[in-house]
């Protein structure tokens, strides 16, 4: 059930935060200028990894230091669900690792100390594995050749310990079968060249990703990820880019690391368009339309530079463009059409609900200058596949879910305002159950949020509540929004962001979270608030 109403209390307070949207905005480009990779939560998955396969890296005791504080007092790391299961597994083979290392520097923690946080994680999974180990594991990147190679690992320590640590061997959780990793180590012992898309997790393959074929450092990195390119430094540390690369890395944070060295595509992408999209009033410097321009390749966008690109930016980009006012071909978005939907890379596994909802949006909008033709046929064509896969993906209890988010308040965001765009009357019943599902799942203060309430999931059922109704808002969807936007408005710059992005383990990306409560607030404003005229943007 939705909070007490507080519409009177939050318009006249969005009004006033709504004169300031300007600089609201112009902040979050002062940021994403500020900080060219982007700016992203540190990964305990991550900093674990380097923890264990590269202690001659600066910052370590540091990264040691940090698995201890971000341990959970039941022994885990990372959320509920078995979101948990990676990044514990992660974090207790390294620190399992550093207990045997001699201690070299004052600033890392004791052997004792270090003992103590990998036993409690070693007997919280093995508990977890032996009661819930039927659970279905959440898709995260890779989970099923991640998973695998580290209960094996920890099993390798376990053989070795002659019974010391108190635990038996650990098997894999239901879904998890190690078929994978073992075709792909037998692909690369023959001689096979890995695949572009499974350069980020390289360093599941182990000891063989120091010499895996067809691998090489694109931006200084392996797949700009942190631990797949140590995994391939193993041997060549005196590979001063690479190296260099990841020692700049784990200084921006201090010693811990980010699961994605750079998502400066994402980033730009998702933070311009939601503001744009919003109405919020929007000065795009030249060097930010250059960077989405220019992100487009012959087969579309990455998240950022060393990741392949994929469908979900590109689409992104090119709705982005289109919003500014600078339309790009759609030329690299068929690569990934299928015939029921879009997939974000080539022989992808699961479909996202959220990359084709961007897909939809992409070819909803206006034409680019030149399109050949039979183009908007074309583009109609896919609308109508995209819209029926979407349609089909819904819950029964009105709300979507997707491979890139922990919360279903994501996706059904995205699908709620792709559809929408379509003025189709068979959308009208499953957007009536999106919004239903919504205002059953408020909490009492107002927010929304799958564990706890939180400024991003408010700020996307705010956008899913408010594009659901093309006019007048009714008195209860008007009080839900009005209740949701004073918890944001009570929330602090600097209160925590939970992870909730799908990388190897969790992930906040922070610029992005920040930009949806911005949009979110604005475009509530523009509703509750009398009709005003759209605001618009302009580029330097």
């Amino acid at each position: 059930m939705h909070a007490q109403n507080k519409e009177p209390l939050a318009v006249p307070r969005l009004a006033r935060w709504r004169q300031g949207a300007a600089r609201a905005a112009t902040e979050l480009i002062t940021e994403i200028m500020a900080n060219p990779c982007g700016t992203m939560s540190p990964s305990v998955y991550e900093t674990a990894r380097l923890v264990s396969s590269a202690p001659w890296l600066d910052g370590h005791g540091a990264r040691c230091y940090f698995l201890l504080r971000t341990q959970r007092p039941d022994g885990w790391w990372g959320h509920a669900d078995g979101y948990g299961l990676v990044p514990t597994l992660s974090a207790t083979e390294a620190l399992l690792h550093e207990v045997d290392r001699p201690r070299t520097d004052v600033l890392q923690p004791s052997a004792a100390l270090l003992a103590r946080a990998a036993l409690k994680g070693l007997w919280a999974v093995a508990d977890w594995l032996t009661v819930n180990g039927r659970d279905t594991v959440p898709d995260t990147i890779a989970a099923e050749l991640i998973i695998p190679w580290l209960v094996d690992e920890l099993n390798r320590q376990l053989a070795g310990s002659g019974g010391r640590l108190g635990a038996t061997a650990l098997s894999l959780p239901v879904g998890i079968e190690g078929q994978a990793l073992a075709r792909l180590r037998t692909a690369v012992a023959d001689g096979q060249a890995l695949p572009e898309r499974l350069w980020h997790t390289l360093e599941a393959l182990g000891k063989q990703a120091a010499s895996t074929p067809g691998v090489r450092l694109v931006a200084s990195a392996v797949g700009s990820s942190p631990a797949a390119t140590a995994a391939w430094l193993a041997g060549r540390i005196r590979q001063e880019a690479a190296a260099g690369l990841l020692q700049e890395t784990q200084a921006r944070w201090g010693g811990p690391v980010p699961g994605v060295i750079s998502i400066a595509v994402f980033e730009r992408a998702w933070v311009l368009g939601w503001l744009l999209d919003a109405g919020v009033p929007v000065t795009i410097p030249p060097q930010l339309l250059a960077c989405l321009e220019n992100s487009l390749g012959r087969s579309g966008a990455p998240a950022g530079p060393g990741l392949p690109a994929d469908c979900d930016d590109t689409a992104a980009v090119l709705h982005t463009l289109a919003l500014i006012g600078r339309p790009a071909p759609l030329d690299a978005l068929w690569a990934y059409e299928t015939d029921s939907c879009f997939v974000c890379f080539p022989g992808e596994r699961t479909p996202s609900t959220s990359t084709n909802a961007h897909a939809l949006e992409a070819l909803l909008d206006a034409a680019p200058s030149g399109e050949p033709a039979g183009g908007c046929a074309r583009r109609r064509t896919a609308a109508r596949k995209i819209e029926n896969w979407l349609l089909a993906q819904q819950d029964q209890n009105g709300f979507w879910d997707d491979k890139w988010h922990a919360s279903p308040h994501y996706a059904t965001m995205c699908c709620t305002i792709a559809l929408t765009r379509r003025h189709h009357p068979s959308t009208a019943d499953a957007l009536a159950r999106a919004e239903r599902w919504t205002l059953a799942s408020q909490r009492p203060d107002g927010s929304w949020g799958r564990w706890e309430g939180t400024t991003e999931e408010t700020s996307y059922a705010i956008q899913t509540l408010i594009r659901a109704y093309p006019g007048d808002l009714p008195p209860q969807v008007a009080h839900a929004v009005a209740d949701g936007c004073v918890f944001l408005l009570d929330c602090q710059k600097e209160d925590p962001c939970p992870p909730l992005w799908h990388d190897k383990d969790l992930y906040a990306p922070l610029t992005v979270v920040k930009a949806a409560r911005v949009a979110a607030l604005h475009a509530a404003a523009t509703r509750l608030e009398a009709p005003r005229q759209p605001a618009a943007h302009t580029a330097q």
